[in-house]
């Protein structure tokens, strides 16, 4: 290759050059190739972005530079990956080592199992410190607390002698980004870096990334399927499926005039704020589900004998209703207590308060006075792959509720199962596969199959899209509407993201530390919010549009910080919820 061809755009020369890279993975029917030809440069300083859906080979492009390709079963089969002067493709395990985290480290997408559970923060960190000689022993801890320090951790010097598992996902993700910068490196791979995170807290990691490549001059090749991000983050992009590469462009291009079907697709299922059409109103209907003073705890044991010492006030004197045809959504973030009350519905966890489903008081009712009530509310899971069982075909998952409720038998559950399974847009001979012989997807549509099986009158979808790549969210977003218009069908929609709230919600109630913060219609919340942990949440969503600036986080005034847990004998204050307008409250 000649020193011109060498060049980067803008004639820069890259610090990391790929070309022609290709991967193979060994499968029962042969090899199998995952990524097909793929070239591109990384400049210092800048931002590149991989962008796909999941499968398209991006986590495999990653895993390749890093040379951490699962071995025997996936190698490199062609092409080089060039760090500056260095083929990383023919370096040793050994040369690998000294290359990672020195001159190219990675943030991974779960921090919980990048970290090791049984080691202090300050243990870990340095760690890395002296594995590259960054450091002298007696000098890594002030150096890890400096790390801690750099990435805007909340206490350092206490986080220092914490374990993994005492820290947020936001504490955990900034822990990695620390370890990642230890040795100052060239590169910075980030892996879906926020995907797993509240929408704040991915808004103020990202903020950190950009902020830090500013001051280190780190080059940062960013992997995701979140256009938002891109839009936001990104210099260039390319785009992959299947392996190959769709489409390369700097970011503004793309977004502007996007030159392949795929790409014109991928960007057209994004959700955007502002954009979700008028919803129908039903303002008489029958009220299905009447929630009121709802309060869940869960006990903390402690002590030497072992007694309650604390108290997690997960839910405090929340109440809502649900009408026919209707979709309350439930916002806010970890921890706030949506999931928890969609379980108290369920029965799931203990509860106070007063819950009526379809007219009838749940509350002291016994297992099998409940099975009848439970035929009208049914629950999507956020992970369609963990809420299946393995072991069973989806066809017998399909029909498992009936039997149990004993709605079917013989030919007739058969029948039943492929008429749903035809509802949710399946096809009826995948009854006999399991579940991971399906897509994210489709698993996510068996799941809705599996709920539907009971003809209920409320589905609680619980994160039931947000592990979904965006045009497979889009998908499962139509068909819950689709067959809401047909059934009649009411949900309780729980999620953390605001533009999908906005697609599917008629009313919206934005909870934090297990209170309601804001309630009213969609309109009133999303496009008029008036408590400032609303306009937080709103400010965060990240905007895919890269000529726009997504505007610094409001201050957190008015937002104290706080937690949930309360020792025996004390609880938090009860907010009073201000009416606004007709229908809009808000916290005060």
């Amino acid at each position: 290759m000649s020193d011109a061809e060498d060049r980067g755009p803008g004639g820069a020369r890259p610090v990391l050059t790929v070309r022609d890279l290709s991967v193979q993975v060994a499968t029962d029917a042969g090899a199998k190739t995952v990524l097909d030809g793929l070239s591109f440069d990384l400049i210092a300083g800048e931002t590149l972005a991989l962008a796909g859906e999941s499968g398209s080979g991006k986590s495999m492009t990653a895993l390749a530079i890093m040379g951490l390709l699962p071995k025997p079963m996936a190698r490199v089969s062609g092409g080089t990956i060039r760090l500056g002067d260095t083929d990383l493709t023919a370096l040793s395990e050994r040369g690998y080592r000294q290359i990672r985290s020195a001159r190219v480290a990675m943030i991974f997408q779960e921090p919980m199992t990048s970290l090791n559970p049984l080691m202090t923060v300050q243990r870990q960190l340095c760690e890395v410190l002296l594995e590259h000689r960054v450091c002298s022993r007696r000098q890594a801890p002030k150096r890890a607390l400096r790390l801690l320090q750099d990435v805007r951790l909340t206490e350092p010097e206490r986080r220092l002698s914490q374990y993994p598992h005492e820290l947020s996902g936001g504490m955990r993700q900034r822990v990695m980004i620390a370890m990642a910068l230890a040795c100052d490196p060239e590169i910075l791979i980030a892996d879906e870096p926020t995907t797993a995170l509240d929408v704040t807290v991915q808004a103020e990691i990202l903020d950190l990334i950009r902020t830090l490549q500013a001051e280190h001059g780190t080059a940062v090749l960013m992997i995701t399927h979140d256009m938002g991000v891109v839009a936001e983050m990104a210099d260039r992009v390319v785009v992959l499926r299947e392996g190959r590469q769709e489409e390369a462009a700097p970011v503004r291009d793309l977004f502007a005039a996007p030159k392949t079907d795929y790409a014109r697709t991928l960007l057209a299922a994004v959700p955007r704020l502002g954009t979700a059409p008028d919803r129908p109103v039903h303002p008489e209907a029958q009220k299905i589900v009447e929630v009121d003073d709802l309060s869940v705890r869960f006990d903390i044991a402690g002590g030497l004998l072992n007694r309650t010492v604390a108290r997690v006030h997960a839910v405090e004197g929340v109440s809502f209703h649900i009408r026919e045809r209707e979709t309350l959504a439930l916002v806010g973030e970890s921890g706030c207590g949506k999931s928890t009350i969609g379980k108290a519905l369920l029965g799931l966890v203990p509860w106070d308060g007063s819950i009526r489903i379809g007219g009838v008081q749940t509350r002291g009712r016994s297992r099998a006075a409940m099975r009848p009530v439970l035929r009208d509310i049914q629950m999507v899971f956020q992970d369609p792959g963990a809420s299946l069982d393995a072991r069973m075909s989806v066809g017998e998952q399909v029909v498992e509720p009936m039997r149990v409720h004993g709605l079917a038998s013989g030919s007739e559950l058969g029948d039943r199962a492929e008429w749903l399974f035809r509802r949710v847009g399946l096809s009826p001979d995948m009854l006999s596969r399991y579940p991971h012989e399906f897509s994210g997807g489709q698993r996510q549509r068996v799941c809705i199959a599996r709920a539907l099986s009971l003809s209920p009158r409320v589905i609680i979808a619980d994160e039931s899209v947000s592990a979904l790549d965006v045009s497979v969210q889009a998908q499962v977003l139509d068909l819950l509407q689709e067959l809401q218009e047909q059934d009649g069908l009411s949900y309780l929609f729980i999620s953390h993201d605001m533009a999908v709230i906005e697609q599917v919600a008629d009313r919206v109630v934005v909870m934090r530390l297990g209170q309601v913060m804001e309630d009213g219609t969609r309109d009133a919340v999303l496009r008029d919010p008036q408590h400032p942990y609303t306009k937080r949440l709103l400010a965060a969503v990240p905007v895919p549009d890269p000529t726009r600036t997504r505007a610094p986080l409001p201050d957190t005034a008015g937002i104290e910080e706080a937690s949930p847990i309360f020792p025996v004998g004390s609880a938090p204050a009860r907010v009073e919820l201000r009416q606004m307008s007709p229908g809009h409250r808000v916290a005060h």
